[in-house]
């Protein structure tokens, strides 16, 4: 599928369809995934069960193609459903969402051979994935990064080291960003993706303690004269990765978005419940205006996110150029889910600190959405520059 062309699945849904799928997602969320979500978290352990629920969801399928046995969601209605998921307990989000930023680069970009071997596994969770990115010493800058891949015959020997790698522990894969060319000028014209199923050389060195979004396994991967058949090249072609990258990262932050506004969303709906619960000076908290401005600003951000995902959504399914919508988007979705989680900590006062309370697990997850896909920092100039290059004199 070209990167700009329109998703031809998305008009198949109706908006009666819609509302289906996220009333089924809502009651699945409500039933199974909130009432797990402070165990599950407080022991940083894998939902595996949670996982074989997805599986039967189709949620490991959600924006791959019908043709592969995908649904085929538009973007703006998967964006939907990770707000929903995400309002509950963020992590279980970011199982499928890494595994889809994987598979919409296999769509777009992979031979007609990679599409029939991996999409219809990985529609149906058998295969489930990710991408390896990120480096010790790349995070942001990924034509730093300095894992190798070198044509030997009909394979490709990998050697280097990856981090922060997300579904590498109980996953069986990874859409693996490499230098075919190290020495190329420009840099990027020296990258690939490969991917890289578990096997010799594939090694899962160290499952990362993290600060937030625990139960999910964030890895440290070594490869080892890792050998990869040099037909899972992605597209056939060398020096094509980076572009390649780039495209998948609109959906990627437009998740990431809908996962800092589930965020948000999360900890407004649970302030609005406590201040009707507690009472200070004779009266629930509430009515004093001191929470209600707190409370007008949260639930202000929070629909505002929601339409700036929604706007890069539509551009996304229509195939257009949406990398400043998406990266709004994102800004603005995790920055709403920072705020709103840290207002809540106010909300809740001291027993914010408590791990009896759900609110302080939204606290320690809102930060990551800052920080991945693009750090807000980085995602600010690309605003600024497109804005720039749309507008000039």
């Amino acid at each position: 599928m070209d990167s700009k062309a329109s998703r031809p699945d998305s008009q198949l849904w109706s908006a009666d369809d819609e509302r289906a799928i996220l009333d089924s997602i809502e009651q699945w969320v409500e039933k199974e995934v909130r009432p797990i979500a402070r165990k599950f978290d407080q022991a940083d352990e894998y939902p595996h069960e949670l996982v074989e629920q997805m599986k039967e969801l189709g949620l490991f399928g959600a924006t791959i193609g019908q043709q592969y046995g995908g649904l085929g969601l538009p973007a703006s209605t998967y964006a939907k459903i990770v707000i929903k998921v995400a309002s509950a307990w963020m992590a279980p989000s970011g199982i499928f969402n890494s595994h889809l930023i994987m598979a919409s680069a296999i769509e777009r970009f992979g031979t007609e051979a990679q599409k029939a071997s991996f999409l219809p596994r990985m529609a149906s969770g058998e295969f489930r994935g990710g991408i390896g990115l990120t480096e010790p010493n790349a995070g942001t800058d990924l034509q730093a990064i300095r894992t190798v891949a070198k044509r030997d015959g009909d394979s490709y020997l990998v050697n280097g080291a990856k981090t922060w790698i997300t579904n590498s522990g109980n996953g069986h894969g990874i859409l693996l960003l490499v230098k075919t060319d190290p020495q190329a000028q420009p840099r990027h014209k020296g990258m690939s993706l490969l991917i890289a199923e578990k096997g010799e050389g594939f090694i899962v060195a160290n499952k990362m303690k993290k600060l937030g979004y625990k139960a999910i396994d964030s890895c440290e991967l070594v490869f080892d004269n890792y050998r990869v058949s040099a037909d899972r090249l992605v597209g056939g072609v060398e020096g094509l990765g980076f572009k390649q990258v780039a495209g998948g990262l609109e959906l990627g932050r437009i998740n990431v978005a809908a996962r800092g506004c589930g965020i948000a969303l999360g900890a407004l709906e649970l302030s609005v419940r406590y201040a009707q619960e507690r009472s200070t000076f004779g009266k629930p908290i509430c009515e004093h205006q001191a929470i209600q401005l707190k409370l007008a600003e949260m639930a202000t951000q929070v629909e505002a996110a929601k339409l700036l995902i929604e706007q890069a959504a539509r551009k996304y399914d229509a195939g257009e150029r949406c990398d400043m919508e998406a990266a709004m988007a994102k800004y603005f979705g995790s920055e709403a889910g920072v705020f709103c989680a840290s207002e809540a900590m106010r909300i809740f006062g001291g027993y914010s600190y408590s791990t009896e309370y759900e609110i302080e697990r939204y606290y320690r997850d809102a930060m990551l959405m800052c920080i991945g896909e693009g750090t807000n920092e980085v995602l600010r100039t690309i605003i600024a520059k497109q804005l720039i290059a749309r507008h000039p004199v």
